[in-house]
This record gives structure tokens, C-alpha cells and sequence, in this order.
């Protein structure tokens, strides 16, 4: 999974970025390794299933804590947004390119208003971070409009000369964004252009096509940032109105607290609703002051947002669960004597051969059965996976 951080300038982009993958647990063997400059490792925080299960969790690709699991997922900073991006003004051809790459996307907004189109510091509540929100998605959609546009004559005629399906041929055109057919296929039936010959689409049916594309494929959550700051409650419920997926956060608070977890001056999890400070720690009253201004947040808003935008964008946006993959079905091990090692995120509706296909992509081929934890009943390929299952897979070649 791949969540791409967008933004325009000032809005703690980057701070956001910092404070989610800045998390002080040890781990190894992550399923990523190599980590470019603009990408870091956030995490998604769940309920770990070693609490029903009474054990010890002895985790390499993820963190357990208090019952609470750790999984690492990749997060890109994508450079700054501009209007007119879609023309190459600023970095947007950059923005863009990045931003396809990504299963969706976290839009850091100034819920404050106080930079404008441009990213310039302003009074409060003198920009309208609506206008933000508006001119992102717009920017995203003329930019895949004019890249469908360029081609349309030549797909409208391989339709019309090939015969082929205009879902399957658009599905091909459209390769380049990791789009799959029935999103095509759901595009052509809510717009009904599935009654209108490709030849005869006009220039606003292409960038509506574009619209619900966009839209479906790439979820946007917005993190209506600055919380602290004045005029952004009033703020939060005007974007309340006409944005469903949306989490008030604090970027500099979570990451305060994060540095502070490191210098040992405070026990905190990330998405935590309390922090306490350690027995035999003194404040200055600068730290004093600090973390009461935190603690006035998180009060108000039950916590500092970070967390809660990566979990939402998991599970509520792009509708995963969590499977742990084991060996041993009894003492809950893998070969290696590691228990519960592993908890993979996939889509809601994997099955049992999808998940052999995850865990062991040059093996899924000899895929047997799997084994459920809890009932020890074998389970078909075609087993839909259930959150928090503990699956056992079982293949010809593991027999061996």
C-alpha cells in the first residue's frame, strides 16, 4: 500500500509527513527496505489479535504494544500543488506523476485560512481552505482529461475499427494509473455513456469520465490541519458540509509528542486519546506550557489526528482488513518459531488464494487448502478472508 501526502505550501505538510513516521519502536525486515528521500514508513494502528489469543507477541514486520499492533505501510510527500499544475506550472507534472502512484491520497489542508492559493503566510480566516480541497481535485482531473483527450480520436477509432469493448480498451489506455476494469465499467454506467458512441463524446463527457475515475481510484481523505489555531473549528464545519472523509489533526502536536515519547519524557502511542508524563520527570515551563496546549487539543478533538487520517485511509477509504499468516496453527508460529509474526492489510473480499498469492507469489500455483486458527476447519481457495483471520495456507510444495 502505497498513501500519497499532498498539499500546498504551509499547511504542515511536511510536518504531518514527520509526525507519522516518526514512531520510536524497534522493528526489522521491513516488507520495504530501500526508502528514497520523499518516502518514509507510517503505520497502522489495530487491536492485535495476540490479546484474544493470550500470547506473546514476538513480531519482524510489525510492532506489537500493549495488545496494540504497529503495520508499516509506505507514505510519499509529494511536492507542493499549484494552480495550473495540470499545464506544468510549479512542479505539477511531478505532483502528478507521483501522486497516480499512490492507492490514495492524504490532502493536508490549512483549516486555519491563513495561507492563501499560493502558500503564503496571510491573516486568519482570510483564505477559504474549501477553495483548496476544490482546486486539487480539479487540477488532478484535467490532468488525466488532458491526457485521455490527446488520445481520444485514435481510442474512439480502434473502438469503432476493432470492435473491441470500450471498457477493455480504455482499461488498457488507462494502465498507466493502476486502474482496473470495473472501475471503467462503473464510470461508463453512472455517467451512461455506455448509450453514446465513443466518436461522438464530448469534451466535458471525457472530463466527467475523468471526474469519477479520479474520484473512485484515487480516495482523497482531507487532514484539516492547524487545529490550534483560530477560526479553524468554525472552519472544520463548513468542510463538514460538503466533505464526508475528512479528520481534524495537529501535525505539530503529534509530533511534540512523538520527540517527547523519544526523550523519554512522556508514555504515548500514536493515536492515543492521554499522554502521562514519566514518574521522576521535571518540566520547564516552556515544556510545561507546550504540552499543556497539546493536552487542550487533544481534549477537544479525542486526539491529534495523525494517526486516525492512516487508519481512516485504510479501512474506512480503500476497505481492508487484517490477516495474520501462520505455520502453526496451534502454537501460532511461523517456521521460525515467531509468533503471530506477520499481519498483512489486503482489500476487503481477498480470498484465501489471494492471500497465497501475497505471502507466496512463486507458490500459489500448488495453493491446497487453508486452515483457520480458531476452528482448525480447512478452508477452499475461494474462502472470503475475514478481518483479524489467522490463516494457516497449505500448498503442495510446503508438503513436499
Amino acid at each position: 500500500m502505497l498513501i500519497g501526502l499532498i498539499g500546498k505550501a504551509n499547511v504542515g505538510k511536511s510536518t504531518f509527513f514527520n509526525a507519522a513516521t516518526e514512531l520510536n519502536v524497534q522493528t526489522a525486515n521491513y516488507p520495504f527496505t530501500t526508502i528514497s528521500p520523499n518516502v518514509g514508513v507510517a503505520h497502522l494502528r489495530v487491536k492485535c489479535v495476540c490479546t484474544e489469543f493470550d500470547v506473546q507477541d514476538n513480531p519482524s514486520h510489525s510492532v506489537c504494544i500493549n495488545g496494540n499492533r504497529f503495520i508499516p505501510v509506505k507514505l510519499i510527500d509529494i511536492a507542493g500543488l499549484v494552480p495550473g499544475a495540470h499545464d506544468g506550472r510549479g512542479l505539477g507534472n511531478k505532483f502528478l506523476d507521483d501522486a497516480r502512484q499512490a492507492d490514495a491520497l492524504i490532502h493536508v489542508v490549512d483549516a486555519s485560512g491563513s495561507t492563501d492559493s499560493e502558500g503564503r503566510t496571510i491573516a486568519y480566516n482570510d483564505h477559504n481552505p474549501l477553495s483548496d480541497i476544490k482546486f486539487v481535485e480539479e487540477e488532478f482531473d484535467l490532468w488525466i482529461a488532458s491526457i485521455v483527450g490527446k488520445e481520444w480520436s485514435r481510442i474512439a477509432s480502434e473502438i469503432q475499427n476493432q470492435r473491441q469493448s470500450i471498457e477493455r480498451l480504455l482499461a488498457k489506455k488507462l494502465s498507466w494509473l493502476g486502474i482496473d476494469e470495473k472501475y471503467i465499467i462503473n464510470a461508463l454506467n453512472e455517467l451512461t455513456l455506455y448509450s453514446k458512441k465513443a466518436p461522438l463524446w464530448s469534451e466535458e463527457d471525457i472530463l466527467n469520465f475523468c471526474k469519477v475515475i479520479r474520484r473512485t481510484t484515487k480516495p482523497i481523505l482531507i487532514a484539516a490541519n492547524k487545529i490550534d489555531l483560530p477560526s479553524a473549528a468554525k472552519n472544520i464545519q463548513n468542510i463538514k458540509l460538503i466533505e464526508e472523509n475528512l479528520v481534524p489533526c495537529s501535525a505539530e502536536a503529534e509530533v511534540l509528542l512523538r520527540r517527547a515519547v523519544k526523550k523519554g519524557i512522556l508514555k504515548y502511542l500514536p493515536g492515543d486519546s492521554t499522554f502521562q508524563i514519566e514518574p521522576g520527570i521535571s518540566l520547564s515551563d516552556q515544556q510545561s506550557k507546550a504540552l499543556e496546549a497539546v493536552n487542550t487539543i487533544i481534549l477537544r478533538y479525542k486526539s491529534t489526528g495523525v494517526q486516525n487520517a492512516i487508519n481512516q485511509i485504510c479501512f474506512k477509504l480503500l476497505k481492508c482488513i487484517v490477516v495474520y499468516p501462520v505455520e502453526d496453527t496451534l502454537k501460532l508460529m511461523d517456521k521460525n518459531g515467531n509468533i503471530l509474526p506477520d499481519a498483512h492489510i489486503i482489500s476487503e473480499g481477498s480470498t484465501a488464494k489471494d492471500l497465497e498469492r501475497i505471502i507466496h507469489a512463486d507458490l500459489s500455483k500448488g495453493f491446497l487448502y487453508a486452515i483457520d486458527a480458531r476452528s482448525k476447519q480447512k478452508l477452499s481457495a475461494e474462502y472470503k478472508l475475514k478481518n483479524n483471520d489467522v490463516i494457516k495456507i497449505v500448498s503442495a510444495t510446503t508438503r513436499r
